[in-house]
């Protein structure tokens, strides 16, 4: 997997990512105890509203912003997308307030909905060829697991000398040296993109194509299924951990590294993975231990064991929900460049960018708001069952190749 660093472009690219996302994760378990500094026990609550907030400004910027920069460099978009999300987080450390935080991040999530699907779209033009593309996505899947394991790691190392405010300060120098290496770095030339249209059918058109074709309507469901079981993970983990288990802000970051470890085990089997088993296959295994992983911590929260046995759970369950999420988001990619033509790319990726954290809204208010009205253990039984038909109705939608039928022979 790693001879894919051999080709420049993607290299530059790929670097400008990892240290991007090593400032995303610093500011995952920042934003996380800050919220818990302002709201105590109803921190999962006020993180629900703070990441629904996120998927708004996905859902409704990105497939605007996209059609309005279409024509532009995809240079410029990424370095002033960046320029903004470093400005932003500079801002966080002085946040006193909880409305500023909603406010705050929707000025973050508003660029990285510009800049994300942007950068995801040029990837198939710098690996044309299937294989390495492949390796390209395990890679990139690997750089967001091992965010999700050192990010946290680095953060709990951190925050031991220093007070969690500081790490938002590695979430500036992260974007910032992310343009830096953007604006280094000689992009492709992406192909012009259909113009005829006007701005609100262009707005539309990745989700058209999504929707006409089978497969990416099975990738729609699955996407779900990937909000379920990260949503549970992303909002309730600092609740778990200091008021279940009654651990500390290491402990918050430790948990977080568990999601991420199961993640990064398939990034590195993944491309073996896909070489002997179609995408359907193991898309559809994810989709099935994400609901168990979550049936899991629902019976982990209602038994209420003490710290010894709750973390003995729980790891192991955070590590099996970061498995099924990932081999449903890693071949995800390779669906839409697959059912794609080089003209729609970008719409059809803004789409499935914009469309997969819509399930985010759902889910999160779910796993928050739930879960502090009517306790975790019913939010996460809402969002086992709420996966488990969302599996159902991806195998129905996404339906099995059929085997050739043998000619009779008389």
């Amino acid at each position: 997997m790693l001879e894919i660093l051999g080709r420049p472009v993607f290299r530059r690219l790929f670097t400008a990512q990892v240290v991007a996302l090593v400032g995303t994760g610093l500011l995952t378990v920042a934003l996380g105890l800050l919220a818990y500094d302002l709201a105590g026990a109803d921190a999962g609550a006020v993180l629900a509203t703070a990441l629904a907030i996120k998927m708004v400004a996905y859902v409704a910027v990105a497939p605007v912003i996209a059609a309005l920069t279409d024509r532009l460099p995809r240079r410029a978009v990424l370095v002033a997308a960046d320029i903004a999300r470093a400005a932003v987080a500079l801002l966080l450390p002085f946040v006193d307030q909880v409305w500023q935080i909603y406010l705050l991040i929707f000025a973050l999530q508003a660029a990285s909905a510009t800049f994300t699907p942007a950068f995801q779209s040029l990837i198939p033009s710098v690996l044309p060829d299937s294989d390495d593309y492949t390796r390209g996505l395990s890679l990139s899947r690997l750089a967001y697991d091992l965010e999700a394991v050192l990010s946290p790691l680095l953060a709990a190392a951190l925050l031991t000398v220093l007070d969690y405010q500081n790490l938002f300060v590695g979430t500036v120098l992260g974007f910032t040296a992310s343009a830096l290496l953007v604006v280094s770095t000689p992009l492709p030339a992406v192909a012009a993109p259909d113009r005829t249209q006007p701005l609100t059918a262009r707005i539309f058109a990745g989700a058209r194509a999504m929707m006409s074709r089978p497969v990416l309507r099975g990738l729609l469901a699955l996407n779900l299924v990937v909000a379920a079981g990260t949503g549970l993970v992303l909002v309730n983990t600092v609740v778990y951990v200091r008021d279940l288990l009654h651990g500390t802000d290491i402990g918050v970051a430790v948990a977080l590294g568990c999601f991420g470890a199961g993640s990064m085990l398939v990034a590195l089997l993944l491309p073996r993975l896909l070489t002997g088993l179609p995408e359907r296959t193991v898309m559809l295994t994810g989709a099935v231990a994400v609901p168990a992983g979550l049936v899991v911590s629902g019976l982990l929260l209602a038994a209420a064991p003490g710290p010894v046995l709750g973390w003995t759970v729980l790891g192991p369950t955070w590590v099996v929900l970061g498995a099924g999420a990932a081999l449903i988001s890693t071949p995800a990619a390779r669906l839409l460049r697959d059912h794609s033509s080089e003209q729609e790319r970008t719409a059809v990726f803004t789409a499935q960018f914009s469309l997969s954290h819509a399930c985010f809204l759902l889910t999160y208010p779910i796993a928050g708001w739930v879960g502090a009205r009517a306790g975790h253990p019913i939010a996460a039984a809402v969002l086992a069952v709420l996966a488990t038909l969302a599996t159902i109705t991806a195998a129905y939608l996404w339906p099995a190749p059929r085997p050739a039928t043998p000619i009779a022979v008389r």
